[in-house]
């Protein structure tokens, strides 16, 4: 099959479409033929080298962590998936590529209504999205909960659970993705100098917590803004959590990808906007996750 590896660290150059034996199902696991293997900021740190000095790797080494595509091959003793199912999930450092193992425990039922794109974009930002919120206490009907970066992916799906659950969301953002926030149901505010002076004007009643997807000033803003430091979370920014004395948040949780599924199911929530890339273009597409501002997801198309 093919599949993407680097061979040492370095800039978007170093990614290069090999061929590379196809795996088995072992197990309790599940083969999938990937159609689509979304791209995150921790991919392109991986690829650059930026986890060398605490995490050894070994060459040449696979990228890419999550997928959705169909069943391929069905493994000893897996129950409840047939060759043919839909599904989509998370699976560490391999998911560009045509095959991926997973195990059947972790993988999730497609919903009918979510795209490949989406599916294939959904898992990391999604899981992200909901188990920070989960950790910086959850947000109820009555409450306003401020996204830095809400445009993003994890802010995409973080306004949009929020807004189920009946807060408020106020969404940092640049004047051309404000558009696209008011279709969240976020009511947009715009970075820069003035920030915690605007977002007071829109919430004259106070923020109750924060949730930052971008770091830098945003920590200052949180900390302006939200009373009670536990309700805010950064999945970013782990050196001014623990200076000030806030969550560094997120993480995967596959109940909570089968919550999010269902609520895609329902059609309560989407990845909107996504960009993707063929799987020989992957350079581009790291190029375009490291340049920052991407509105939604990228993805690679595989299959």
């Amino acid at each position: 099959m093919r599949a993407v590896v680097i061979e040492e660290y370095g800039g978007p150059e170093v990614l290069r479409l090999t061929e590379v034996p196809a795996p088995v199902a072992g197990p309790g696991q599940l083969r999938v033929r990937v159609r689509t293997a979304g791209v995150n900021p921790v991919d392109t740190k991986q690829r650059a080298g930026y986890f060398s000095a605490t995490a050894s790797a070994s060459f040449p080494l696979r990228l890419g962590n999550e997928y959705a595509g169909p069943v391929d091959q069905v493994g000893e003793g897996v129950g409840g998936f047939a060759v043919g199912d839909e599904v989509f999930g998370s699976a560490t450092g391999q998911c560009y590529a045509e095959l991926v193992v997973v195990e059947a425990a972790d993988a999730v039922g497609k919903p009918a209504p979510l795209g490949w794109d989406a599916a294939g974009g959904l898992p990391a930002v999604g899981q992200t999205a909901y188990t920070a919120l989960e950790q910086i206490g959850g947000v109820t009907a009555g409450e306003t909960l401020l996204v830095h970066a809400a445009a993003g992916g994890v802010g995409t799906v973080a306004v949009q659970i929020a807004r189920l659950r009946g807060a408020a969301v106020i969404g940092t953002a640049s004047e051309r993705n404000h558009d696209y926030l008011r279709s969240l149901g976020a009511v947009p505010v715009a970075y820069g100098p003035g920030l915690v002076d605007r977002v007071r004007e829109l919430a004259p009643g106070g923020v109750d917590a924060a949730l930052d997807a971008v770091g830098g000033d945003a920590t200052a803003v949180s900390l302006a803004l939200v009373a009670d430091r536990r309700r805010i979370g950064t999945t970013i920014d782990t050196a001014a959590a623990e200076t000030y004395g806030f969550q560094r948040v997120g993480g995967r949780t596959t109940p909570g990808l089968r919550q999010l599924a269902e609520w895609c199911r329902t059609g309560d929530l989407d990845l909107p906007s996504v960009t993707g890339y063929p799987l020989d273009q992957v350079a581009a597409a790291h190029r375009q996750v490291e340049a920052g501002h991407t509105r939604g997801k990228v993805v690679l198309r595989v299959g």
